[in-house]
């Protein structure tokens, strides 16, 4: 299995616990995206998306995070992404899918490069944007949390909610996002920070990162 991504992406870093978290090895293949190496013909001919994170697995190409994560879950059921009961199952996927749709979707690269050229806004305004988006949607993903009355993580392991929470959470410390409202969130990103699936995912501790001091724990 090649997980074939960017160190600060934050799809690739969902796959990057997801596959951890799941106990599955697999080669990381960087892909810069400053000089647009996913837009390559190389690339697209096996994703026509041309974005990251693409998994190669069971000889096929796969995109999309969140197909990704779906299809593992169903391909290695052990341990799972998502609790046994129903309830607790849509609970994580409601989570999940609002920061997934309502915040990622918005605040991508891509999104982010067009409100710059062409459209001509300013860093500072790209800046405010980006925190609009999360806070929009941190705010109720907060207020959820408040009345489930969470522990260490929603249930009682890291699932899909904390696989999709946690590159989010970093990349709004990228933007200087104020969390002082957001205890139960920044709770949950602690406790993750804390296990080893998640810092070996870190992005810091990928080979492509300027950052990287050689594997996490050494």
């Amino acid at each position: 299995m090649r997980l074939l991504g960017y160190f600060r992406s934050s799809t690739s870093y969902r796959l990057r616990i997801a596959l951890n978290l799941k106990g599955l090895d697999y080669d990381y293949v960087p892909v810069n995206l400053v000089t647009s190496e996913q837009k390559d013909t190389a690339y697209t001919s096996r994703n026509p998306f041309g974005s990251v994170p693409m998994l190669e697995a069971d000889g096929r190409d796969r995109a999309q995070s969140m197909a990704q994560i779906e299809w593992l879950e169903e391909a290695y059921p052990e341990p799972p992404l998502l609790p046994t009961a129903i309830e607790d199952r849509f609970t994580v996927r409601e989570l999940a899918y609002a920061i997934a749709t309502e915040t990622h979707a918005v605040n991508n690269l891509p999104v982010l490069k067009y409100l710059a050229d062409p459209l001509g806004h300013s860093k500072d305004e790209i800046d405010t944007w980006y925190r609009h988006w999360l806070k929009r949607t941190f705010d109720p993903v907060e207020a959820r949390l408040a009345q489930l009355g969470t522990g260490e993580f929603l249930f009682d392991a890291p699932g899909l909610f904390e696989v999709v929470l946690l590159p989010q959470v970093y990349n709004a410390r990228r933007f200087d996002f104020d969390f002082s409202e957001h205890p139960h969130i920044t709770r949950i990103e602690a406790a993750c920070l804390a296990r080893a699936e998640f810092q070996r995912a870190y992005p810091d501790n990928q080979i492509d990162s300027p950052d990287y001091k050689g594997p996490a724990g050494e």
